[in-house]
């Protein structure tokens, strides 16, 4: 049996084992990781596929995290890595933890997922690169895996530049445009708060 659920302290050695398997030694040198370095993932959003045997332990079958960026000026999630353990590939274990993700994220008022991946594989979760023409990732990437899926329509309209970090994007200043409401000293990201530098 195949569960999904949080990802909790104990899951990360056998998810970084698991990654360095699916997604190879230079996993840490894709562009996306640089937007990942420095942050946690959005909150609700680190999942994990565990499978769960008659008999023995649980193991580690699959992984899926969101992170905020900044696609240009809007706000949206970036989704990556998803791994899937070799022996349970082709059982359905990465196209259940998308459709969590995806269910998640909307429900949590996110507006939009970001990604770069195989066309092939993310469309029939209704991901294509039509919204991402303006945008870009920092360093090397191919135009056509750069995807998206817009969870509330028009998210993504305008959506031009560089695909950054918040927290560069709030050093920079980009922010300052972006915010949609502050709240206690706080600047209200999404459905997280980002401390607010007095």
């Amino acid at each position: 049996m195949i569960c999904i659920g949080d990802e909790t302290p104990f899951d990360v050695a056998a998810r970084e084992a698991l990654l360095d398997v699916a997604m190879g030694p230079d996993r840490k040198l894709k562009s996306s990781e640089r937007l990942r370095e420095g942050q946690d993932p959005a909150e609700g959003l680190a999942l994990v596929a565990r499978h769960i045997p008659v008999d023995g332990p649980a193991r580690l079958a699959g992984t899926v995290r969101l992170w905020h960026v900044l696609a240009g000026d809007v706000p949206a999630l970036l989704l990556g890595p998803l791994a899937v353990a070799p022996e349970r590939q082709g059982d359905g274990v990465g196209g259940a933890l998308m459709r969590v993700a995806i269910a998640r994220a909307r429900a949590a008022g996110h507006g939009a997922i970001l990604l770069v991946g195989d066309p092939e594989y993310y469309v029939r979760f209704g991901f294509s690169a039509a919204a991402t023409a303006g945008l870009a990732m920092p360093g090397a990437y191919e135009q056509r895996r750069l995807l998206a899926l817009e969870l509330a329509p028009g998210a993504l309209a305008g959506a031009a530049g560089m695909i950054a970090a918040p927290l560069a994007a709030v050093e920079d200043g980009v922010l300052e445009d972006v915010v949609v409401a502050r709240e206690s000293g706080a600047l209200r990201w999404g459905a997280n708060l980002l401390p607010h530098a007095a």
